[in-house]
């Protein structure tokens, strides 16, 4: 018996230290970039933790009536004792999990009361408005103050409020940039609202995180932050050099396939704009006080 007990150790501390080396990089989502990302992580390494005390604790009682009450020890006329039930006992198995569940269900509605909202810390600054249009199989981002359109790259700027937009021209898509915070939902009926911020330059990753075709593998983007001097000189240069996006150009790019990082002035918003009607969609997670003039007109009188 305390060879097999041994044994099975043995194997146990082998799968614990193999499945901790499976990857020598940290997770992207538990290495935030932004105040979204943040309070995500903080959720998960919260949700970790107290899997770990629970696991830990049963692993531990397990292995104490294992070697306590093994058949080996046990004398061979003994006779184990009649047991009704112990009130004590099922309080503690019903009474923990739903205290865990009370407290974890709390901490999700605070948590996704805050990533729902524009980042505190950044309340006062002016957020920049991106459409994220999603199609087969590649990502269309719509700047429609700055006029101009990216396929499949995010140029945005650091410290600053990001408002994206979210709708789709095929299936449902899933927006996503782990680094940045949680993913959200883009439908062709409707426009969902996304607010970020990045605190640091750098370079992210970007995905659909929503299966939507044969494609869907490398339905991904790029997303660059950068300080609010060098983004302003990004839009000075692509307004000078990169070409126009015409309505027969944005055609051809709906096509279904991939295609690699585009620019262009001007967006597709002028002739081909979301659906944003009263009747036909809705701007989830922005009330109608912050959609601009023409959008207001948009929600009463539809396309």
């Amino acid at each position: 018996m305390k060879k097999k007990l041994t044994k099975f150790m043995i194997v146990l501390t082998s799968t614990i230290l193999l499945s901790s080396l499976t990857g020598c990089e940290p997770l992207l989502v538990l290495d935030p970039k932004g105040p979204q990302a943040q309070t995500q992580a903080k959720d998960i390494i919260l949700s970790i933790q107290i899997m770990s005390v629970i696991v830990i604790v049963v692993f531990a009682m397990l292995a104490f009536m294992l070697i306590k009450y093994r058949a080996s020890k046990q004398k061979n006329d003994v006779e184990p004792p009649y047991i009704k039930g112990s009130l004590l006992v099922e309080l503690i198995c019903v009474g923990i999990p739903v205290i865990i569940i009370v407290f974890l269900s709390i901490v999700s509605v605070q948590s996704n009361n805050k990533v729902e909202a524009v980042p505190e810390k950044y309340k006062n600054e002016k957020p920049l408005i991106i459409y994220a249009t999603s199609s087969d199989w590649k990502w269309h981002f719509s700047y429609p103050e700055e006029q101009i359109e990216t396929v499949n790259y995010l140029y945005v700027p650091t410290k600053r409020p990001l408002e994206f937009r979210l709708y789709s021209d095929g299936p449902i898509t899933s927006f996503w940039i782990p680094q940045l915070g949680g993913q959200k939902y883009a439908m062709s009926d409707m426009v969902t609202t996304l607010h970020l911020a990045a605190d640091v330059p750098g370079e992210y990753m970007g995905r659909n995180a929503n299966f939507s075709g044969k494609g869907f593998a490398e339905n991904t983007f790029n997303v660059e932050a950068v300080s609010d001097q060098d983004f302003k000189e990004w839009v000075m240069d692509v307004k000078a050099n990169a070409p126009k996006l015409t309505e027969d150009k944005f055609t051809k790019l709906l096509e279904p396939g991939h295609l690699g990082q585009l620019t262009f002035t001007g967006t597709h918003l002028e002739y081909l704009p979301p659906n944003e009607s009263h009747n036909g969609g809705h701007h989830h997670g922005s009330s109608n006080a912050d959609l601009k003039p023409d959008e207001k007109h948009n929600e009463h009188m539809g396309h």
